[in-house]
């Protein structure tokens, strides 16, 4: 089995390092990663530059490609130049920080996932719950079984999963919950400050809703204890309004 391993933490981070452990159970793993991180850049690619790429050792576990692009770039330019052989899974993570609800269409992590999906291949993101102190060593074994699992399904091609890991502080996960993720939004606001030219600058801050207003979600079931698995698919075409808006009166032509 060949396994495709890559995050959006960077190549240096501490989650991949532990997804490769778990992956390397498995059979052969690459890793191809971002150079450095590149949270929260959803599904972009690289197409106005080039991209430089060399081969690295990280901490004596694995040598990898650090590619300087974005997760799907990572993932696309592995499976069509750097690998020899076509990968039979995708995983991306571990990340540093859960990546549920609306976070999803931000999260260079699940891209990266995705990326793999779009190119037929099954793939799962796995992310873990921030604290205090992250514990990647736990995060690796429950990873490794979800994996075995995911494998022993025989997943069609394409087939792509999110995995969320509760934080240590939790206490051992309560089990696995297959649920939806949340369709609610963080509470975002922007701090308004001034610079030293006298820029405007402004970051974006905010806070997690809570669980109350998401029941039976991702994100809830990660706040009650739970390791949370959510299938994906990628059309975005609202199937239920086609008819609706396909019935409005439309031009029939134009004079431009």
């Amino acid at each position: 089995m060949r396994i495709l391993v890559t995050n959006d933490d960077g190549i240096l981070a501490p989650g991949i390092e532990a997804l490769y452990r778990a992956a390397a159970e498995f059979g052969h793993v690459d890793v191809v990663a971002p150079e450095t991180s590149q949270s929260a850049m959803g599904h972009a690619i690289t197409v106005l530059s080039p991209m430089t790429v060399h081969r690295v050792h990280v901490n004596n576990t694995f040598h990898g490609w650090s590619v300087d692009g974005r997760p799907a770039d990572c993932v696309k330019l592995a499976m069509m130049e750097l690998l020899d052989a076509r990968p039979d899974f995708v995983l991306s993570g571990i990340n540093h920080g859960a990546n549920t609800g609306m976070n999803l269409l931000y999260s260079g992590t699940v891209a990266g996932a995705a990326e793999g999906a779009f190119l037929g291949v099954p793939a799962m993101a796995v992310s873990l719950e921030l604290s205090e102190e992250l514990d990647f060593e736990r995060a690796t074994r429950i990873a490794r079984q979800c994996f075995a699992s995911f494998i022993a399904s025989k997943p069609a091609p394409g087939a792509c999963l999110n995995v969320n890991i509760p934080s240590a502080d939790r206490g051992t996960p309560r089990g696995v919950r297959v649920c939806p993720q949340a369709m609610v939004t963080m509470e975002d606001h922007y701090r308004k400050t001034v610079g030293q030219q006298g820029h405007t600058i402004y970051w974006l801050d905010g806070r997690l809703p809570h669980p109350d207003q998401c029941p039976d979600s991702d994100y809830a079931a990660l706040c009650e204890g739970y390791v949370t698995i959510t299938p994906l698919r990628f059309d975005m075409t609202d199937h239920a309004r086609l008819g609706e808006v396909g019935g409005q009166a439309w031009p029939e032509r134009f004079d431009a």
